[in-house]
């Protein structure tokens, strides 16, 4: 067993997958192990290209665990989670992760790509993902009620000039370190989902939020504006049935997530690239803002151990700076072999669930 340390906490790690369970979730799984009924929500965290290293998992909960439920199941996700877990509502959600994988690692651009071209080519990759009927298989289904998060913004934000939206977005970080809850004067949450009504989180109060319909007609716009990174990718305006204004980057408030996510004695499924969790954007690089351990009481977080870690190609999970750390062939190269390389990930969570490999190892989430 290895031991190391992190920004928020010491863990214990398994050779290929981390398990993190907070007091709750702790001891069922020592008594029941894991069943998927057990799970009320799944949550897929911003990230970008880091969710490769979590395909090979999400291959096995979306095409074998997950399906296999009778329960309802909440999902919610943000930027490149909300791609993610969208494909899991589709009719077949393997060839719906299939395609965002590939379609995501291939990603070529000219020598110094305009917002525009981003914005175009992420917009014709999440179409395909989607394909003819996909849209309305999501927002039909009764089973997983997909939530997708979106950040409009306020005042100044919703300009189409970009120093009147950089200066927003310096006084929105500006104040976010001083609290949290400072990003409700910039930004209001909005939490996308078919049937609002039934949203177990419609009674937020951490930040400014509104639910709002998601329907076959406006999920392309809210899955890029979802993913919509400022200045990086074109935000979306004015999307359908939603209130007016800029949308952008659901990870400008929650990144990595930090709000109740317990609906009754239901456990939380969290796959995640790291043991790390950040809850907004700017809280990248504040290391005193850290999640409310009560959040996390029955949360499951499976993530990836640094020894497997260790085992990918420069011993990193991919992110957007290998967009400019390699050359093109090469980030291609090295981005097809995490994805082969994240089976392993899929196979080591369907011998936990099947043997119970591995729980003994799991580690108490409780110190943020």
């Amino acid at each position: 067993m290895v031991t190391c340390v992190t920004r928020n906490y010491i863990i214990a790690e398994m050779s290929l997958l981390s398990i993190y369970a907070g007091p709750t979730a702790y001891r069922k799984l020592q008594a029941d192990g894991f069943h998927v009924d057990q799970f009320g929500a799944l949550l897929g965290a911003s990230g970008g290209p880091k969710w490769f290293v979590l395909y090979g998992l999400d291959r096995y909960l979306f095409g074998e665990f997950l399906v296999s439920g009778t329960r309802p199941l909440d999902t919610l996700g943000s930027s490149a989670g909300a791609w993610r877990l969208s494909c899991l509502a589709t009719a077949d959600p393997l060839r719906a992760i299939d395609a965002l994988a590939v379609g995501y690692s291939e990603q070529t651009y000219s020598a110094a790509p305009s917002v525009t071209e981003i914005t175009d080519k992420m917009r014709d990759m999440l179409a395909l993902v989607l394909g003819t009927g996909g849209a309305s298989e999501i927002v039909s289904n009764e089973r997983i009620r997909t939530h997708i998060i979106a950040d409009r913004c306020k005042g100044i934000g919703n300009s189409s000039h970009k120093a009147m939206q950089m200066g927003f977005l310096g006084l929105s970080a500006l104040a976010n370190t001083v609290s949290r809850r400072a990003l409700s004067l910039f930004f209001q949450r909005t939490l996308f989902t078919p049937k609002p009504a039934n949203s177990p989180w419609g009674n937020l109060t951490d930040l400014d939020t509104r639910l709002a319909q998601l329907t076959a007609n406006n999920l392309l716009d809210v899955l890029i504006a979802s993913g919509s990174i400022p200045f990086v990718l074109s935000g979306v305006r004015n999307i359908e049935g939603a209130h007016p204004g800029m949308y952008w980057d659901g990870g400008i408030t929650d990144y990595h997530f930090d709000f109740p996510f317990h609906r009754g004695s239901d456990l939380v499924l969290y796959p995640h690239f790291s043991a790390t969790v950040i809850p907004g954007w700017f809280d990248k690089h504040l290391p005193w803002r850290k999640p409310h351990r009560e959040n996390f009481d029955n949360v499951v977080l499976l993530a990836p151990s640094a020894e497997f870690v260790n085992s990918l190609p420069n011993r990193k999970i991919p992110d957007r700076t290998d967009f400019e750390a390699y050359p093109e062939q090469e980030r291609l190269r090295i981005w097809r072999e995490v994805l082969a390389s994240s089976q392993a990930l899929g196979d080591a969570f369907a011998r936990l669930v099947q043997f119970g490999e591995g729980l003994d190892n799991m580690v108490l989430l409780d110190q943020f």
